[in-house]
């Protein structure tokens, strides 16, 4: 139910910007029609080799090894696993949070997940030496990147006082 209502609500909102557009000019129905065709397709193969890659890596992945290392019951050991592993992965949305459901899939608690891409979302290696450093001084990014150390663990503990997500 939950899927439906936000699938209209994501309607309506093309809906509203289609007729914003069109009351400011024809062009620009064209120009948003042809650059959301061709984002969609760009985007459609790389999200089908992500979700379709997840349930792989889920099936050869032994349960009991992540289980073990994310699970229930390993505790902030797990969570920091979870947040280096995140740091650790390259790649964009798809990548992040195919391996995080895969790992739900896998036996891994909820809140060493939300620890893995929260780390993942704040300081991915790559983003920040690829984009961060390049832009900023590196000063203020380490500076950002060691102060955003505590938030994935914080998230896993809300996760952990709230309940199971």
């Amino acid at each position: 139910m939950t899927a439906l209502i936000v699938g209209a609500l994501l309607w309506a909102i093309v809906a509203v910007l289609l007729v914003v557009a069109a009351l400011k000019g024809g062009s620009l129905v064209t120009t948003g029609l042809r650059e959301g065709a061709l984002d969609f397709l760009r985007l459609t193969p790389r999200v089908a080799i992500g979700v379709v890659g997840s349930g792989y890596v889920a099936a050869v992945l032994p349960p009991q090894v992540l289980g073990d290392l994310l699970g229930p019951n390993s505790g902030w050991v797990g969570t920091a696993i979870a947040a280096l592993a995140g740091a650790l992965t390259p790649g964009g949305p798809v990548v992040g949070f195919s391996i995080g459901v895969t790992a739900l899939k896998s036996g891994a608690a909820p809140p060493q997940v939300i620890a893995y891409t929260t780390a993942w979302a704040l300081f991915a290696i790559q983003r920040v030496a690829s984009y961060e450093v390049v832009a900023m001084p590196a000063r203020v990014v380490w500076l950002r990147v060691v102060c955003s150390i505590p938030v994935p663990f914080l998230a896993a503990l809300g996760a952990m006082l709230i309940g199971k997500p």
